[in-house]
């Protein structure tokens, strides 16, 4: 299927049929969701044909690459939301590539700490820099006052769905 008729099909496009079937709330869920797909599966794309890696090896030489003395794999799973099991099967895949290296502690060493190797943390570097100008591509036909609309408005969803989350759990 190509690109166009992939556009053409998405949920938001659906609920845009029949308007009259969906709550504002459920059309903005529809567009956030498609723009996140959007972006997300082009950023796949790209980092594949360019880099030769995957969007989630990716996110984790990201995590990595804040945390210059490393992390634990409990740490990476929390930040990437992923369980432990999925980050194990991308490290071994990093450190198989010279991207990471896995060590423990002497204090503890049930413990393994990851960290990016010099060659991963270059590598990453330039993977970063052209993630970026994609971004920014893809961005480029808002404003500065869109964009910083959208964080603010962003930004107060997020906290109504944090809310909305922990009255859930109550």
């Amino acid at each position: 299927m190509d690109r166009l008729a992939e556009l053409e099909l998405d949920a938001e496009t659906k609920a845009l049929e029949a308007p009259e079937d969906h709550k504002n709330e459920l059309r903005l869920w529809l567009r956030l969701l498609t723009c996140s797909t959007l972006v997300e599966t082009e950023m796949r794309r790209r980092l594949r044909d360019q880099f030769g890696v995957t969007l989630p090896r990716f996110d984790l030489m990201a995590q990595l690459e804040r945390a210059p003395e490393g992390m634990t794999l409990g740490e990476v799973s929390k930040r990437m939301m992923v369980s432990n099991g999925n980050v194990t099967g991308l490290v071994d895949r990093l450190i198989e590539s010279g991207h990471i290296v896995r060590n423990s502690p002497a204090s503890d060493r049930r413990v393994q700490i990851i960290a990016l190797t010099e060659a991963g943390r270059a590598e990453f570097a330039g993977m970063a820099r052209q993630h970026e100008a994609w971004i920014a591509e893809m961005f480029a036909g808002l404003g500065v006052r869109d964009i910083e609309t959208l964080l603010k408005t962003l930004g107060k969803l997020k906290a109504s769905v944090q809310s909305a989350v922990r009255d859930g759990e109550a």
